[in-house]
């Protein structure tokens, strides 16, 4: 291995909190990081407090290292050379573009070590680059901004679409935005120039319109996406029964859509599932529209590509319950979009252990048993002793790595990972919540004396 001894007893007691260290250091070095700022600021620039510096301890938070900026700030204050409030001063004023470029570069960084470890996932659809597009609405933050003391209605600190890329697991662009209060659709145009020919993008119901449809059609690429009930269009021929899904029965019906700026109509096709079960909204149906040729999918390949969508919903899932995306003291969007753009980097990050993990012990071990959850929490629980341990110092030699030796290292890495630490325990079926009955006599009542009276009945 190119560790020396130094990193030995982290090395046997936990490969993974090395791994992601050094999969940071190998993309984001400080030098790396202040020239993605001078590059692509259009406002801000470095007095004395550098860019990387916000970043490292806006990363302890997202890894949970740190409960916040001011705690991370106190805890490396022996490195600090400007103040507390200059720190804020400079993390509320961070452009959103900055953000979203951080999350761009990360992809041109780990994109060539998942495919050195030969680890990418099956393609979705063969002769297609599927891409999948969803929204993240940023939770409501604390107050602290003077003007929001006497707002009564939850604060809003924006909102931003994400894509990603499900042979990678990557996040491969994000489109932030810092108003709370915009429609997802005001964002599409900024989408558009990345669609590439032979993409197929799959979507949800709201961002199915017209202009975003033919706008990835005219760049050569397919979509798939539910229908959204004010879509203008007119159904031809018959209902189609075309076989069962696991989630239901499966119908096709041609319908015609015409380009608002052109006036061209085309033929698509609308697939539609009879649902076994209704949807949380009480839906007993659900329509996806969709321009792949049906010699490419069929109505159930159709039908079973949408709920593949589910797959960015577990990544919002994963950034709010393994990584810290959204802070409630960061009032300020644009430090808000910071944190959330810097939890989409490490996910990306985790996504190149995973993909270590599955070169070494498999694709389906991995994808099905591996928590994301326990991978990170050892990362926090691990992160600062073996700062203390191994100083910044010795970590540089991830940054002058190939794309090979850093997948070989990986991958020696991973060999010694047991994965049994790491097991997901998925829950079963929620029970329906029984209808609850106040005693009468107070407003509390004694766990103790449940439990007992409980006892007693058996």
């Amino acid at each position: 291995m190119l560790l020396g001894r130094k990193f030995a007893q982290f090395v046997e007691e936990s490969p993974i909190s090395v791994m992601m260290r050094g999969v940071v250091e190998y993309a984001f070095d400080g030098d790396r990081l202040n020239a993605i700022f001078e590059n692509t600021a259009e406002v801000q620039y470095t007095r004395e407090l550098q860019f990387a510096t916000v970043a490292d301890l806006m990363a302890e938070v997202v890894f949970d290292i740190s409960p916040s900026i001011g705690a991370a700030y106190q805890a490396n204050i022996d490195q600090m050379t400007v103040s507390r409030k200059s720190v804020y001063n400079k993390l509320n004023r961070i452009e959103p573009g900055i953000s979203a470029a951080l999350v761009a570069d990360s992809v041109t960084q780990f994109a060539p070590v998942i495919q050195q470890l030969r680890a990418t996932l099956p393609p979705l659809l063969k002769g297609y680059r599927t891409k999948i597009l969803d929204g993240n609405h940023f939770s409501a933050t604390e107050h602290r901004i003077k003007e929001l003391r006497t707002v009564g209605d939850a604060p809003l600190p924006g909102k931003a679409l994400v894509v990603l890329d499900p042979l990678l697991k990557l996040a491969t662009h994000v489109f932030p935005c810092e108003d709370g209060h915009a429609q997802e659709r005001s964002l599409l145009g900024q989408v558009l120039p990345c669609v590439e020919k032979d993409d197929l993008w799959i979507e949800d119901r709201n961002f199915c319109t017209l202009g975003f449809l033919f706008g990835v059609r005219s760049r050569g690429g397919r979509f798939l996406v539910r229908e959204h009930a004010n879509l203008p269009g007119t159904l031809r021929g018959r209902l189609k029964y075309r076989g069962r899904i696991q989630t239901g029965r499966v119908y096709e019906q041609a319908m015609e859509i015409t380009d608002p700026s052109t006036g061209d109509t085309i033929t698509i096709r609308r697939i539609t599932v009879k649902l076994n079960k209704p949807t949380r909204d009480g839906d007993t149906e659900l329509h996806v529209l969709t321009d792949l040729p049906a010699r490419d999918a069929d109505a159930r390949k159709v039908a079973n590509l949408y709920r593949t969508r589910w797959s960015i919903e577990t990544m919002f899932q994963e950034l709010t319950e393994t990584l810290t995306c959204e802070i409630k003291t960061l009032g300020y969007p644009k430090a808000a979009i910071f944190a959330f753009c810097l939890a989409l980097v490490a996910y990306n990050g985790i996504s190149v252990i995973k993909a270590a993990l599955r070169s070494v012990h498999g694709t389906d071990t991995v994808e099905e048993q591996v928590s994301g959850f326990y991978l990170s929490l050892e990362i926090s629980q691990t992160y600062t002793g073996m700062m203390i341990a191994i100083p910044a110092k010795h970590w540089t030699v991830f940054r002058d790595m190939t794309v090979a030796q850093l997948a070989k290292v990986l991958k020696d890495l991973a060999r010694r990972v047991d994965l049994s630490k790491y097991q997901k325990h998925p829950r079963g079926p929620k029970l329906p919540r029984p209808e609850r009955v106040r005693t009468g006599r107070s407003n509390h009542v004694s766990t103790a004396r449940i439990i007992a009276t409980r006892k007693a009945g058996n």
